[in-house]
């Protein structure tokens, strides 16, 4: 996917210059999305994402009863390293739900939420007894999924099979863009990718250009993670998935029409 900025136009809006920081393999949906309503984009990777050559795979994966995907990034790195495709899989949200299915799964059950909501479905759904669940994961977890099944006494199996790596630096277009007011919207996915950004813009001597910039959220959790920056503004989506972002970003452009 190209790293410029990505124009189009779209009558019914005004048009925002919107910073998109997802991993380059979770970006193109979001940068789709964005430039059919006519937004400017530019793509500001935070993470990077690494696939391990020597997964670290636990003792009994081989034999579970169904997959836990959290994030495409763990289902994508399952796929590289698994020709399995009759598990049962269950997923966080709904984007996840589409890859799997897309993948070939045909099993597949959406929280359509969060971490927690994954795990009620999950306890809803499956039977401890029938054998351990695997979640392939990268090497630092967002929430506890595994201590959430654990309470329902569910046996969840973490398999390491790649790194979300925090961006070192801030690009230079990035920098002159956002220190010039050139930008009006920046998008968050991850707590980590939030706090990876607050690190970043403090390093460079940014915070007060903040003040003219609005923060795109996913989750509370992760609007946190940006709180000690002085935002214009801070929405954080009704539901934790790209329609209900940009819900909230469609509101922020029709106010500023």
């Amino acid at each position: 996917m190209p790293s410029p900025d990505t124009d189009g136009s779209d009558p019914g809006s005004r048009s925002l210059r919107v910073v998109v920081t997802r991993p380059r393999e979770d970006a193109e949906a979001l940068v789709e999305a964005l430039t059919v309503r006519g937004h400017s984009v530019h793509h500001e990777p935070l993470l990077a994402i690494q696939a391990r050559e020597d997964p670290a795979w636990p003792a009994g994966h081989e034999d579970v009863q169904a997959l836990l995907i959290t994030s495409a990034n763990g289902l994508r790195a399952f796929m590289r390293c698994d020709a399995r495709r009759t598990l049962p899989v269950f997923a966080v949200g709904d984007a996840s739900a589409a890859a799997a299915r897309s993948a070939g799964f045909t099993a597949v059950h959406s929280a359509a939420g969060t971490v927690e909501d994954l795990a009620q479905l999950v306890g809803e759904t499956l039977d401890p007894g029938a054998g351990p669940l695997l979640h392939p994961a990268a090497g630092k977890l967002a929430g506890d999924l595994q201590g959430l099944l654990a309470q329902d006494g569910f046996q969840v199996l973490r398999a390491v099979l790649y790194d979300a790596v925090p961006a070192q630096s801030l690009s230079e277009e990035f920098v002159r863009k956002f220190d010039s007011g050139l930008i009006d919207a920046v998008t968050f996915f991850s707590p980590r990718t939030a706090a990876t950004f607050a690190s970043l813009i403090a390093e460079a001597g940014l915070v007060r250009a903040c003040g003219r910039v609005a923060a795109l959220c996913l989750s509370q959790a992760v609007a946190e993670r940006l709180s000690g920056l002085p935002w214009a503004a801070v929405a954080v989506a009704e539901q934790p998935d790209q329609p209900a972002l940009l819900a909230r970003l469609d509101a922020l452009a029709a106010k500023r029409e």
